[in-house]
């Protein structure tokens, strides 16, 4: 009986609903952005109306029918909404409602409710009235704009460049200085060692905003210094969200070509997680495994060795189209008649393979002659050849909120998973009049395989505490994330007049490494905010704290060939290398573990960050709005681990138990001011420090060797001659200033000014003393500073002819002159080879910032013919990519100038289905970096050619 009377209560819910239509909007003030709680709500000539709650938002349920909403509030004009159109099982969504000061214009106000759609308007109003220097894009930009994900509609943000395709930076600062929130709180991305996450997995129907912070406030965390950017997600879908998309991408140097690059992995590949076909053979993490010498029976050496995968080379096929697609669903309703509340969900999984190949790789090592009189650069080791790569992302996002007039309530919930194929086949050219290098050819063939996964869990409270003025938010978060690299397998022939074989001394043996990563990242945060009167104007109170707690374990394992009884000649085939008759004891090879134990490539790192802040936002004179606040941070980064003399026996060398590394106590002030010159314009200045602190990896006794071009990572705890092993945070003191005008219809001009003062940033820097190998360590530098000038501009075109009416031009250029002083240890190194007529000064410019970054793009939109279509330029300019010392010349990131299009189709009579159609890299540019010296001819530390493509897709909203 309880069933039946459930199925009939459903059935008689739906068919209510069915009869009935939906209004929904917000209402905020117009002066200032906020929303606005418990403004009255009325459907005239009806006795439905309702209040607004903590979000603003409204909901009502009424039979189909035509009607007129009035809004009031007090202290506001009351205005009305005529001809809002009510359909059955259908929503009609006012967007944001906009009630002026009642001193603006007594009487009411009528308008039609068709015209009410200002989100971009709203963020505009924030940005003129937030309390930090901010620029953005709003979801109705990126629902104009057709841009599909994150990571195209930050494009168009001032100062954001873009790097790798997914990673945003800003104002041409590295990723040590930008950082990346979800819904306000820390998460880390599938790369662990970065700051910024992967914004090419978020879709922009679930995204209310994206807003960059330029500049530093005390609710904020302090270990930014570029800018701060916020993915801020839906959680009350306004409409109903039902929308499906498929697209196709074809790059000619990349896509059905048959020269592709790959091997045979597991039946799970296309899941981007392996299934088990490159996992450790069993036994293999032994402090001992079977070896000849070990005392295990022959018998067992053969079938450890077999129990390897044999694959060891490249293969060839023909590789396919890019594809993706994507799905979302969304909706809010009422519980019980509004008298329990709102339930909201949201709910996005998308899917993407992608095909890279590159047929003309290349990565050079290049050294400076001992004679000064002699320029040019000469090559140590020259690798070049083919490297083929398919990525398969893999991404969903759940939500659910729970909604009272005054109270919110919210769990998201998002899974990655990511997995990458790489192989590449490469002629190493060793040259032996190098310094260090012994001089030969070598044929390699290489195979690695990447899956990271990360799972994100946030629950997340607002509340407001009736008419008091007080509102509490509350936000925990949970990441667990993990980065292995089951069998990258290296086999490396060397070539001589002969024959060809592997040589320890040259090309190498075969060798085979597994590495593990495994990471939590846990957020709690408590804010609390009182807004008060001060001087009868609105003022705001705001305090509050949070802890966050990482934990990394790391892990490195390593085995390589060895040959029982000395090596032979080998046919160039890799493939043929672990054949049975090559297998002892019938043949001579076996596997050597190269795993001391304990494992110097092991460790354990833990940090404990707990902040607290405090600040105040008042206007102390007419027009002048003043925040002060200041937050502390107790940040202490604990780490297990050991260097190899310690792992190898040497009581002399360092072993690391849960010890501090990093221990500080910091103060963080802020100090911001807004000079409303007029209604629309605003001059502002504000002083911050922050932060940027050494990641996991950079503090440890890590060797990570890339298995591609044999560039060795140093962990800074290593002691190097003039190296002491203390890595420092970097504190950083920020000046900025902007002068911002805002004109109708989201149009904006502004011109800001910026100041950065680092002590001991942090760089990577090529060791010296490594010149056998090409070696790098992150090390404290010596202090900085920079000075930037930025300027934006949106405009319409129709001000130069009435034709250009739906053409709109954007643009935004950074300008930064950087300066790092060098350490003594630096300018002596640089001073040794120092060529005829140079003189070596003690500045250079810093690591990792550009000198100029500029985003420029035209657009044309016609809503009423459903046509967005645009032209983008982006360029960052030339970056000291790694210090150079001495022997090693400096190496420099080359401008690539990236040209897009896009153009996208609404279709059907209400456009519900979108045709997207683009095109990148349309100049076909290459992605470079150089080696630079006096005088010299700059030579190639890497290359690729990224080629252009093509991509259309259709996506349909039901």
């Amino acid at each position: 009986m309880r069933q039946i009377l459930t199925i009939l209560f459903v059935l008689t819910v739906y068919l209510v609903t069915a009869q009935t239509g939906t209004i929904r909007g917000t209402v905020i003030e117009d002066e200032s952005g906020f929303t606005v709680i418990g403004a009255n709500v009325l459907v005239k000539d009806t006795d439905r109306g309702t209040v607004t709650d903590l979000d603003g938002e409204f909901s009502i349920s009424i039979a189909p029918g035509t009607y007129s909403v009035q809004i009031s509030y007090i202290g506001f004009q009351t205005l009305t909404i005529a001809d809002v159109e009510v359909v059955a099982g259908e929503v009609n969504a006012l967007g944001e409602i906009r009630l002026g000061d009642d001193t603006q214009q007594l009487q009411e106000v009528v308008v039609t409710g068709k015209a009410i759609r200002t989100t971009e308007a709203a963020l505009m109003t924030i940005k003129k009235k937030a309390p930090a220097m901010l620029d953005g894009i709003s979801s109705a930009r990126m629902q104009l704009t057709g841009d599909a994900t994150a990571v195209e509609a930050a494009k168009r943000v001032t100062g954001v460049s873009i790097e790798g395709g997914k990673y945003v930076y800003v104002r041409g600062l590295g990723d040590r200085y930008s950082k990346t929130t979800l819904n306000g709180v820390d998460i880390p991305g599938l790369d662990p060692d970065r700051n910024t996450i992967q914004m090419d997995i978020f879709p922009t129907n679930l995204i209310d905003n994206l807003v960059v912070s330029k500049n530093f406030t005390a609710d904020m965390p302090a270990d930014f210094t570029g800018g701060l950017l916020n993915i801020e997600t839906k959680d009350f879908p306004e409409e109903r969200i039902l929308s499906a998309s498929v697209s196709l991408g074809y790059n000619p140097q990349m896509n059905l070509t048959n020269d592709f690059l790959t091997y045979d992995g597991g039946d799970t590949d296309f899941l981007g997680f392996d299934d088990g076909a490159r996992a450790l053979p069993v036994g293999a993490d032994a402090e001992r495994i079977p070896t000849p010498i070990s005392g295990n029976t022959d018998r067992e050496v053969g079938d450890f060795i077999r129990s390897f995968n044999p694959e060891l080379g490249a293969n060839r096929e023909t590789s396919l189209l890019d594809y993706s697609a994507s799905f979302s669903i969304g909706n809010q309703f009422d519980l019980n008649n509004q008298r329990e509340g709102k339930l909201g969900y949201i709910f996005s999984l998308s899917y993407r393979n992608d095909y890279t190949y590159y047929d003309d790789v290349f990565y050079g090592e290049y050294q400076r002659v001992a004679d000064p009189a002699d320029y040019e650069l000469i090559y140590a080791n020259d690798q070049f050849g083919q490297l083929g790569e398919q990525n398969i992302l893999i991404g969903g996002l759940a939500g659910l909120a729970y909604k009272t007039k005054l109270s919110k309530y919210r769990f998201t919930a998002m899974r990655l998973q990511n997995g990458e194929n790489r192989a590449g086949k490469f002629t190493i050219d060793n040259n032996g009049d190098a310094v260090g290098q012994s001089g030969y050819i070598a044929l390699s063939d290489n195979l690695e395989y990447n899956q990271r996964s990360l799972s994100n869990f946030l629950l997340n409270g607002t509340h407001v505490l009736g008419e008091s003025g007080w509102e509490i938010d509350w936000r925990g978060s949970m990441t667990i994330s993990s980065s292995d690299d089951p069998d990258i397998r290296k086999t490396a022939f060397t070539v001589s007049p002969v024959d060809t074989n592997f040589v320890a001394g040259a090309g190498g043996n075969p060798s085979r490494i597994w590495r593990y990563l495994d990471e939590t990242n846990t957020v709690g945060r408590l804010d609390i905010t009182k807004n008060y009167t001060f001087r009868g104007e609105n003022a705001k109170l705001k305090f509050g704290g949070s802890h966050t707690f990482k934990e990394r374990d790391y892990e490195i394992l390593f085995y390589d060939i060895q040959f029982f009884g000395g090596s032979t000649s080998f046919d160039p085939i890799p493939n043929d290398v672990l054949v049975d008759e090559n297998i002892f004891p019938t043949g001579n090879i076996y596997y050597q573990s190269g795993n001391n134990t304990p494992n110097p490539n092991e460790y354990n790192s833990t940090v404990n960050n707990t902040a607290f802040y405090v600040s105040n936002e008042a206007d102390l004179l007419p027009n002048l709005k003043t925040i002060f606040g200041v937050r502390a941070e107790n940040f202490v980064q604990r780490h297990t681990g050991r260097d190899q003399r310690f792992a190898s026996g040497d009581p002399g060398g360092n072993n690391l138990e849960n010890e501090a590394v990093l221990d500080d106590l910091d103060f963080f002030p802020s100090v911001n001011l807004i000079y409303s010159l007029q209604k629309e314009q605003n001059l502002r200045a504000a002083y911050s420090r922050t932060i940027a602190r050494p990641s996991f990896k950079e503090l440890s006794f890590a060797q990570i060797i890339d298995p591609v071009t044999n560039r060795i990572f140093n962990g800074s705890l290593f002691s190097i001659q003039d190296w002491d092993g203390n890595l420092v945070a970097t504190r950083i003191d920020n000046i900025d200033l902007r002068w911002e005008l805002f004109m109708e219809g989201g149009q904006i001009f502004s011109i800001s000014g910026f100041y950065k003062r680092f002590d001991q940033p942090i760089e990577l820097v090529r060791l010296p003393q490594a010149a056998t190998s090409a070696e790098f360590q992150p090390r404290n530098v010596g202090n900085g500073q920079l000075f930037g000038l930025e300027f934006e501009v949106r405009k319409k075109l129709n001000f130069i002819s009435p034709a250009l009416e739906n053409f709109s031009f954007s643009g935004n250029v950074t300008v930064v002159e950087s300066q790092i002083d060098m350490t003594n240890a630096e300018f002596n190194n640089r001073q040794l080879f120092e060529r005829e007529g140079q003189t070596i000064e003690n500045t250079r410019q810093m690591a990792g910032q550009a000198p100029y970054v500029i985003n420029a793009g035209i657009t044309y939109g016609n809503l009423e013919k459903g046509i967005d279509a645009g032209l983008f330029y982006n360029v960052k300019g030339e970056t000291l990519e790694i210090v150079g010392t001495g022997l090693y010349p400096d190496v420099f990131f080359q401008p690539f100038h990236s040209l897009n299009f896009s153009f996208n189709k609404k279709l059907g009579a209400e456009q519900n289905t979108t045709l997207d159609f683009g095109i990148n890299n349309i100049l076909n540019d290459k992605v470079e970096s150089f080696y630079q010296s006096f005088e010299a001819t700059p030579q190639v530390f890497n290359r690729v050619n990224p080629g252009v493509s093509v991509s259309v897709g259709i996506s349909h909203n039901f």
